[in-house]
């Protein structure tokens, strides 16, 4: 997930978004600007944090007037402080205030995932595991929150259900079993695609060793449930825990040598980080 795949198919869905605020017009804005003046106003961060998804901030002031102009003073992925100056936008007033509150949404909730997921990076530290994240994603979002998950320094698992082949309990339950799943994925998937099996118990992990997964994902086990079950892999197969990953006992997974750690964490509790605009004023050129 980059910038590019991000504003190529980011657009349908801002254009979404502010369709769900301004169904016909902004009356608040009308009724005090009913005509262009321009403007400009300050993008000011409230809260230590990490900066993501500011070309989706920008990009919704563009889709309602491209001739508003937008300049930043960090990038994505820059740690920023309580009271700096991220920005300014300078456009018609009419465009700052109706476009305000959906990029904020977009910019604080993108930042905030950002924030949570370099958090939880950095207690992975010194080892060799992988922090992932996974499709637990607002609907319609997850193109957002998962470009701000790589922002932090995470990386993506699949992104969606064409992506890859992950055989869960209810896929092996319908299967008849982890042994037969695994077969009818490899006749079915291109050779290319890797199979991962979840599993919930140490039978499970033999099952999944024996036929032939590649990657076997230890879910919601416990400390010593997956010592044993790395144990007995050893090797012969990637390895992912899952399950009630926090930032407060993610170093004690990655001290087991798992290859990979997912939480859905990442996406689905991350608080926003606080960000305004402030200090808008009309001026008489551009």
């Amino acid at each position: 997930m980059n910038e590019i795949t991000l504003l190529l198919q980011g657009d349908e869905l801002i254009r979404l978004a502010l369709r769900e605020d301004i169904t016909s017009e902004d009356v608040s804005t009308n009724a005090v600007m009913p005509q262009n003046t321009p403007g400009r106003v300050q993008l000011i961060c409230k809260q230590d944090g990490v900066i993501a998804g500011l070309p989706v901030f920008a990009r919704v002031f563009h889709l309602l007037d491209p001739e508003t102009s937008v300049s930043f003073t960090c990038q994505d992925g820059d740690e920023v402080k309580k009271g700096q100056l991220l920005g300014t936008i300078t456009g018609d007033v009419r465009v700052l205030l109706s476009g305000e509150r959906v990029a904020l949404n977009y910019l604080q909730r993108m930042s905030g995932i950002a924030t949570y997921t370099r958090q939880m990076v950095r207690q992975l530290e010194g080892s060799n595991t992988t922090l992932l994240d996974t499709r637990k994603t607002t609907p319609n979002q997850r193109i957002f929150e998962k470009y701000a998950v790589k922002i932090g320094g995470g990386s993506n698992h699949r992104y969606n259900l064409s992506d890859g082949v992950m055989l869960k309990d209810n896929h092996i339950a319908a299967a008849g079993g982890i042994t037969k799943a695994v077969a009818l994925a490899r006749a079915y998937a291109p050779f290319v695609r890797k199979i991962e099996v979840e599993t919930e118990t140490l039978e499970q992990v033999k099952e999944a060793v024996a036929a032939g997964a590649d990657i076997i994902m230890l879910d919601n086990m416990s400390l010593e449930q997956m010592k044993e079950a790395l144990a007995w892999i050893d090797g012969r197969a990637q390895t992912e825990c899952s399950g009630n990953v926090t930032k407060e006992n993610l170093s004690r997974l990655a001290e087991l040598g798992v290859d990979f750690v997912s939480s859905g964490a990442l996406t689905h509790s991350a608080p926003i980080l606080d960000l305004s605009m402030k200090n808008l004023e009309t001026i008489t050129t551009l």
